[in-house]
């Protein structure tokens, strides 16, 4: 594990209660990649009864998992409680005691992706967006996953690769030494540790998808605005001076093209089934009499 690059998971579930009532209107990437994920369940034949949304957000894919399986139930953990306030907007009073049609309910629970308050093999299918990212353990946050999915269970998710913001790492490379951006796992790692941790015929891909801006704190204003900040070990500690400010979006503007400033994400996609358990071993007596022997 690299120490500069470990997440303070207080900060970054401040960051994230702060960023949840402007959430939803700086989240472009998440919700396009939402939709991405959600066509690949256009592949895979398979109805849950019961659903994880593993960091959840403001529920966006909430919604759209109840769109997909009407009859499931869908549980919504998420690490900072504002986040759910977002997600279920409470009734009007008036409106709590109308005898309204029986709708889709989710149920918000706070909590962390690498230590899930859910008990063992409880859920169907584990969805998660864009938030694996934001886990310091990845083997233990897989074996998590495993723990609450029954036998059988699909784990389905997307996070971020090692080239995601490679322009603002760059920019920042050339200013200072401190930790700026968050340190993002490879593809063939994140495969790896699937099949270490358990899971069957894990399935990896990734692509990349670029967003445009007029210029360097646009980038960052949207950062900001979805609830990623620098929140690394290695970070710098106090203010970033106006001189090395100067020299990081001066080194940002050599990525300029066609008027545009780019900010790269390499979104890896993953999914991969807890296997059912297998049979034991059947007793020497017991084969001889069912002629095994």
């Amino acid at each position: 594990m690299i120490y500069d690059h470990i997440l303070d998971k207080r900060q970054l579930r401040q960051a994230f209660e702060r960023a949840a009532t402007r959430y939803d209107q700086s989240a472009v990437l998440q919700r396009e990649v939402c939709e991405r994920m959600l066509s690949r369940l256009d592949y895979i034949k398979y109805t849950p009864e019961r659903v994880l949304d593993m960091g959840s957000g403001t529920g966006y894919g909430s919604r759209k998992l109840h769109e997909r399986y009407p009859r499931s139930q869908v549980v919504a953990v998420d690490i900072a409680h504002a986040m759910h306030l977002q997600a279920r907007p409470p009734l009007p009073r008036w409106q709590q005691w109308l005898p309204l049609p029986r709708r889709a309910v989710t149920h918000y629970v706070g909590g962390d992706a690498e230590q899930l308050p859910l008990r063992e093999a409880c859920i169907d299918m584990i969805w998660s967006n864009l938030t694996i990212q934001w886990c310091n353990d990845l083997k233990q946050t897989f074996a998590e996953s495993r723990r609450v999915l029954k036998s059988g269970g699909l784990l389905m998710f997307s996070t971020f690769g090692p080239d995601t913001l490679k322009e603002l790492k760059q920019a920042f490379k050339a200013a200072d030494k401190f930790s700026h951006v968050n340190r993002f796992t490879d593809m063939h790692d994140i495969g790896d540790l699937l099949v270490h941790s358990g899971f069957a015929t894990p399935v990896m891909d990734m692509e990349y998808i670029t967003l445009t801006y007029d210029d360097v704190m646009g980038v960052l204003r949207d950062l900001k605005a979805i609830g990623a900040h620098n929140v690394t070990a290695g970070r710098q500690q106090g203010l970033t001076g106006k001189g090395i400010w100067q020299q990081v979006m001066a080194q940002y503007e050599t990525f300029r093209h066609a008027g545009k400033l780019p900010a790269t994400f390499e979104v890896v996609y993953g999914h991969a089934w807890k296997p059912e358990p297998r049979q034991a071993a059947l007793k020497p007596e017991t084969r001889r009499k069912l002629g095994l022997e």
